[in-house]
């Protein structure tokens, strides 16, 4: 919504959780949701690649009121149709997705709309239509977006972020060893799966990227 905009959406921005059942070891979403956020997630992502759509309504229906209730950004993944459908916070999409002009008209400023950049070119012409952040990556390699391509390194994230004037989000391959890096590199926050979502210990794996986050951000002049 139009309230998330602005110095709250990038504070909102900072550990950014994407929900993956197949990395989750088998515990429910708002399971791993509500303990990323208790370990200082501020945003949660439902990411929903196959499955029953009423399915992905349930799950959608429970992280978006665990959300509401922590004070959380609630986002969706891909599907316009079900960010809608969920009254979530907003929705991210990608090159192949629904173009961020037409998922912007289709929400208008219902939702915020996050876009994931291949290029330089791509995240200005997402600039221009409306996207609200951009998810920048993979920075480092992963495995857990097989689609996703090659590394970008930290250069890609430094080109794009002195190009833009909204918030870039940094992804791919970032765990709490290396989240220093991207946010040094002008990220204001970090988009992780594996990291939490298939840690032993949620929690305690969200909060050592939180803090790893805070005290790079807290580095910056």
């Amino acid at each position: 919504m139009v309230s998330w905009r602005g110095t709250r959406l990038r504070d909102a921005l900072r550990l950014y959780v994407i929900t993956d059942r197949a990395l989750a070891r088998g515990r429910p979403e708002s399971e791993i949701a509500r303990q990323a956020i208790a370990g200082g997630a501020t945003a949660i992502q439902l990411r929903w690649k196959s499955g029953p759509l009423s399915e992905a309504l349930r799950v959608g229906r429970e992280l978006r009121e665990l959300c509401s209730r922590e004070g959380a950004l609630f986002v969706v993944n891909d599907r316009v149709d079900l960010a809608l459908a969920l009254e979530a916070d907003g929705v991210h999409v990608g090159v192949t997705d629904l173009p961020v002009a037409e998922t912007r008209r289709l929400v208008g400023d219902q939702l915020v709309v996050g876009f994931s950049p291949e290029t330089l070119e791509q995240a200005l012409e997402a600039e221009a239509a409306g996207a609200d952040y951009l998810g920048v990556g993979p920075v480092y390699p992963t495995v857990t977006k097989p689609d996703a391509g090659p590394a970008v390194g930290l250069a890609h994230v430094q080109q794009i972020v002195a190009a833009v004037r909204i918030p870039v989000v940094g992804i791919g391959g970032i765990t709490a060893e290396n989240a220093g890096t991207v946010i040094r590199a002008g990220a204001v926050g970090v988009a992780v799966i594996s990291a939490v979502v298939s840690a032993d210990d949620v929690r305690l794996a969200a909060a050592q990227l939180r803090r790893v986050v805070d005290e790079a951000l807290a580095e910056r002049p």
